[in-house]
Order: structure tokens, then C-alpha cells, then sequence
């Protein structure tokens, strides 16, 4: 701030105070009101002087931890810009004996014009400042918007990018996005995982009583997932129906693919191994002439 000190702008008020002992009221009134403009502009470097500190500590501290709110940082940092310098012009204006209230009347007008023209714009910027303060999502997740799912690469000011699974960059309005569910997977503390098949109606009671105990074996020897439950559920129209259910503890989905591949591949060695046929949707269609039924 010592830098930004424009030492010719402090003569004025120097020369204003010196000024009061001098019997020359025209000379005392324009030194007076040259001070005050001075005073004025030295006070905006001053304060520029002050948001760029801000901006720059701001800048490097949530580079790292939270670079989504850069841009809004920005933001705010040109925002305020903007009311200093339309303060500081009313100020000046007012000491040079401008009327500024029907100034500002008239401004307020043309802000609620401009508002209405751009109320697209200025919603995607509120919906900007919602995503930087409630943090629903920062760069880097993994998130799922209606059925696009994808990385979240950048969060401007009016849009959000994302790249695809598929490799193509999603953007999105932040209106939108506000307005939209949306998941995010890199939150996930652990992954669930249903599984239905079905086995067929001549397996013995004895064995469909020991398939939920299989599954349970099955998923409690991985130390990356938790055993939730194995039961029967229903009689589907081509077998007995069970549901399988156990968590991943980890939201990595090639991970969870990894395993769910496995627990899949050993319960099958092992329904091979007991006996146990799977079943595959059929009809069986039965002919009251020959007596003879057939299976489709």
C-alpha cells in the first residue's frame, strides 16, 4: 500500500490545510474540493492494493484443496472492483456539485432492465455461486447428471465441463446442473451391489436351503467387501428366484467390477460342484393328444 501511494495526490490535502490561514475563500474552495477528489483516488489504490492481497492469499491456499472456487474467486474479486470505482465516481461527482440521486434512481432502473435482459445469465451465475459454496460436487468427481456421467474438468462462471466415460466433453449450464439430481460417485464411502438368479425347480430343498450359506462363504472371504444377506425371494416363472446383496468398501468401480467377477465365477465352480443348475428362462408346452410335453 506504501508503494501505491501516489505521493502528487496527497499534496492536495497538504496544500488544503494550508490553504485555511489564506484570506482567498474562491482558492480555499477549489483546494478544498481538489483534496477531497485526491483523498478520493488515493483511497481506490488503496483499496485496490487491498482486493488484490485478498485475491492472490485466497488464490494459492485453494489451488490445491479447492480450485473450483478460483473462478468465483475471480468473480468476486472483479465484482468488487466494479462497486469501488462506481462508489468512488458518485463520491467525485457529488463534491463537483452533480445531483447524483437521480443519477442513481436512473441506474437502478437500468439495473432492473439489464437484470431482465440477462436474467439467463445472471441465473447461471447465483447457480455458479451455489455450486462454489454448497460444494456438491469439485473438480476431479466423478459425477452422474440425469443419464451423462462423467469428471468434472472445470466450474465456470456460467457452465460446467465434464469428461465423458466415453471420452467427449459434457458441458452443462449451472442453472441446469442446480436444477438437476445429481450423483456423485467419488463420495461414495462404499459401493452396493444386487444380484439375482435363479436356480431351477428340481434342485432338492436341501440344496436351495444352502445357497444363501454359499454366498455368505463366498463374499466374507474378501476383505474388500461386507456380506449384507443372500435369500430366497420369490418363484419366478422359470425357477426359484434368490437375491444376493453385499457391499464393496470402496467407491473404486474397477475394483468393484474386479470382485463382483469373482465372487460370480466361484459361485458358479461351486453350484457345479453341489449340483445346482441354474436356471434359464423356458416353457414347457404339453400336448393332451401324444401325451407328450416339450420344453422352449
Amino acid at each position: 500500500m506504501v508503494r501505491r501511494t501516489r505521493w502528487l495526490l496527497v499534496l492536495f490535502p497538504v496544500l488544503s490545510l494550508a490553504a485555511v490561514s489564506l484570506d482567498v475563500p474562491r482558492l480555499r474552495e477549489h483546494l478544498r474540493t481538489a483534496a477531497i477528489l485526491a483523498f478520493l483516488l488515493q483511497l481506490a489504490l488503496w483499496a485496490l492494493v487491498a482486493i488484490n492481497f485478498w485475491l492472490e492469499s485466497h488464490r494459492k491456499r485453494r489451488t490445491e484443496s479447492d480450485a473450483a472456487s478460483i473462478t468465483m474467486i475471480r468473480a468476486f474479486g472483479f465484482m468488487g472492483k466494479v462497486v469501488l470505482w462506481s462508489v468512488i465516481l458518485l463520491l467525485a461527482l457529488e463534491n463537483l456539485g452533480v445531483d447524483v440521486t437521480a443519477l442513481i434512481a436512473g441506474l437502478g432502473v437500468g439495473g432492473v432492465a439489464v437484470a431482465l435482459a440477462l436474467q439467463n445469465i445472471l441465473g447461471d451465475l447465483l447457480a455458479s455461486l451455489s455450486i462454489v459454496l454448497d460444494k456438491p460436487f469439485v473438480i476431479g468427481d466423478q459425477i452422474q447428471v440425469d443419464n451423462f456421467t462423467g469428471t468434472v474438468e472445470s466450474i465456470g462462471i456460467r457452465s460446467t465441463h465434464l469428461r465423458s466415460v466415453t471420452g467427449e466433453q459434457l458441458v452443462f449450464s449451472n442453472g441446469d446442473l442446480v436444477k438437476s439430481r445429481i450423483r456423485n460417485h467419488k463420495r461414495m464411502g462404499e459401493r452396493r451391489v444386487s444380484h439375482t438368479f435363479d436356480v431351477v425347480y428340481q434342485t432338492p430343498a436341501e440344496k436351495v436351503a444352502r445357497i444363501p450359506e454359499i454366498v455368505r462363504r463366498l463374499v466374507d472371504t474378501r476383505e474388500q467387501l461386507r456380506f449384507d444377506h443372500a435369500h430366497l425371494v420369490g418363484l419366478g416363472e422359470s425357477g426359484l428366484r434368490f437375491e444376493a446383496v453385499w457391499f464393496v468398501l470402496s467407491p473404486d468401480n474397477n475394483l468393484h467390477l474386479d470382485l463382483q467377477q469373482s465372487v460370480l465365477l466361484d459361485l458358479l465352480r461351486r453350484f457345479e460342484t453341489e449340483g445346482i443348475e441354474l436356471a434359464y428362462p423356458t416353457r414347457t408346452l404339453i400336448d393332451q393328444r401324444s401325451e407328450r410335453s416339450f420344453r422352449a
